[in-house]
C-alpha cells in the first residue's frame, strides 16, 4: 500500500510521527512524507535547510519532500498564525508539484494543532484521487478556548463550522483518545471515527544506553519530561515543590524545554527552591536511560474539560519505562493510569494533592513500587507497542481504501 503522509512536523523535529511512519515502513508500507522547514522548538529554521526552498531529499530510502515556510520565530500568537497558515498555503500550492508523477492509496493527515493542517491532505487526495484520513490530535474548536488563544465566541463557533466542513472531506477519521471519539462524531457526520492511539515510542523497544547524558542525584526522584508549557501545569509542580522544600530526599526532575523555560529558572531562583533541577532538553533516544533512573515520573496538564479527554503521549513513555507514575490530571490520562494499576492519580492543578501523591509513593516500599512500574510496562505492551499499532494503522488504512470505511 501507497501512503502519503501529510504532517507540518517531521524529522529531524522531534515528534511521534517520525516514528510511526518508521513502523509503517517495517511493516511493509510504501511511504512518502510532505512536511515542511523543521524548525520546532527553536523557531528558526535548522542548519542544513531554508526557509523559503522546496526539496526533496531521503533519509534511508524515504522520500520526504518539503515546502516553504515562515518560521515559527519565538511563538508570539501573530507569527505563530503566519507559521501555520504557510504550511497550509505552501503546502496546497508546492505540494502537488512535489508529487508529481507519484499515486497513492491513501493520504495520512497528522492532525496535531491547529486541525486545519489536514486542509492540505484533503486537497492533495482529491488531486491524487486516494483516500483521505485525518489523525485527531487535539479537539478544535474546544482546544483554542481552553488555552485562551480564543475566546470570542462567534470567531470559536465558526471555527467550529471549518472543522465539521474539514472533517466531513474525509474518508475516515481516526480519534487518538477514546474521550475524542464522541466530540469528534458531533462534527463528523457520515464519515466513520475510529479509536487509534499514538503508539510508544521506539527507544523503548531498545535496550536504553549506557551512557546516560544525566546523571540524577541521590534522592526520591519525580521525574516529569517533555514539553515546558502552558498547558502542563507546571506552576501547580512548583507549588508542589515548595511544599515539599523541607523533605530534603525529594527533588522534582523537569527534564525538556518550552515557552515556560525562562519562567521555571525565574521562579527556581525566586522561591529558592533546592529541590529542583532543570536539566534542559535531551535527544530521544537518551530519554529512557533518564527516565529508568527515576523513583518515579509526573505526567500533569492543566483543569479544563478538553484536557481531560486527552492522553498526554508521554504517558506512553512512562509505561514503557516500567517506573510508577503520578498523574496530576483529570479524566482519560488519569484512567490509563489507574486502570494499568502502574501509579496514582490526583487532580489537576492540585499541588497539595500533588505534594501527597508524592509523599505516598515514597512511602510504599521499593517493591511496592515496582510492582506498578511492572504493571504499567505489561499494558503498554497491551495497548501501545508500536509494530502492533503500525499493524492495526494499516488495516485501518487499507479499510478505507477498500471502501469499508469511508464514504466512496
Amino acid at each position: 500500500m501507497k501512503v502519503l503522509v501529510v504532517s507540518q512536523h517531521f524529522w529531524p523535529e522531534t515528534f511521534r510521527i517520525t516514528e510511526v511512519v518508521e513502523s509503517l515502513r517495517r511493516e511493509g508500507c510504501e511511504v512518502t512524507v510532505l512536511t515542511t522547514q523543521p524548525n520546532y522548538p527553536e523557531g528558526v529554521v535548522r542548519p542544513g535547510y531554508s526557509a523559503f526552498s522546496l526539496r526533496t531529499e531521503f533519509r534511508d530510502g524515504l522520500r520526504i519532500c518539503r515546502v516553504p515556510l515562515v518560521p515559527r520565530g519565538k511563538g508570539s500568537g501573530v507569527r505563530l498564525i503566519v507559521n501555520y497558515l504557510s504550511f497550509i498555503f505552501s503546502a496546497c500550492v508546492f505540494g502537488p508539484w512535489l508529487l508529481r508523477g507519484h499515486s497513492f492509496d491513501a493520504v495520512l493527515s497528522y492532525a496535531t494543532s491547529p486541525i486545519f493542517q489536514a486542509v492540505p491532505a484533503v486537497w492533495i487526495g482529491r488531486l491524487k484521487r486516494a483516500r483521505v484520513v485525518t489523525w485527531v490530535q487535539d479537539l478544535w474548536p474546544e482546544t483554542l478556548r481552553a488555552t485562551g488563544f480564543v475566546r470570542n465566541e462567534k470567531i470559536l463557533a465558526a471555527v467550529a463550522v471549518g472543522v465539521r466542513g474539514l472533517y466531513r472531506a474525509n474518508d475516515l477519521l481516526l480519534a487518538q483518545s477514546h474521550a475524542f471519539v464522541e466530540p469528534v462524531k458531533r462534527l463528523a457526520g457520515n464519515v466513520p471515527v475510529e479509536y487509534h492511539p499514538n503508539p510508544g515510542e521506539l527507544a523503548f523497544s531498545r535496550p536504553p544506553r549506557e551512557d546516560s547524558a544525566l546523571v540524577l542525584k541521590p534522592a526520591f526522584n519525580v521525574l516529569f519530561a517533555g514539553n515546558l508549557g502552558s498547558v502542563q501545569a507546571l506552576p501547580t509542580v512548583i507549588e508542589a515543590a515548595a511544599l515539599l522544600r523541607d523533605d530534603t530526599d525529594i527533588r522534582f526532575v523537569l527534564v525538556g524545554s518550552g515557552r515556560l523555560d525562562e519562567w521555571l529558572h525565574s521562579e527556581v531562583r525566586s522561591r529558592g527552591l533546592t529541590n529542583v533541577d532543570l536539566p534542559g532538553r535531551f535527544d530521544p533516544e537518551q530519554i529512557p536511560g533518564i527516565l529508568a533512573q527515576a523513583s518515579a515520573v509526573l505526567v500533569s496538564l492543566v483543569r479544563d474539560p478538553i484536557m481531560s479527554q486527552t492522553v498526554p503521549s508521554k504517558t506512553q513513555a512512562y509505561l514503557a519505562a516500567g517506573r510508577p507514575i503520578i498523574a496530576c490530571l483529570d479524566g482519560e490520562g488519569a484512567r490509563v493510569v489507574l486502570e494499568a494499576g502502574a501509579g496514582v492519580a490526583c487532580p489537576a492543578e492540585d499541588a497539595q494533592g500533588l505534594a501527597e501523591a508524592v509523599r505516598g509513593l515514597q512511602a510504599l516500599s521499593p517493591g511496592e513500587r515496582e510492582l506498578m512500574g511492572t504493571r504499567g510496562k505489561a499494558y503498554y505492551e497491551r495497548h501501545f507497542e508500536p509494530a502492533a499499532q503500525a499493524r492495526k494503522l494499516m488495516q485501518l488504512l487499507s479499510g478505507a481504501v477498500a471502501g469499508s470505511s469511508g464514504q466512496g
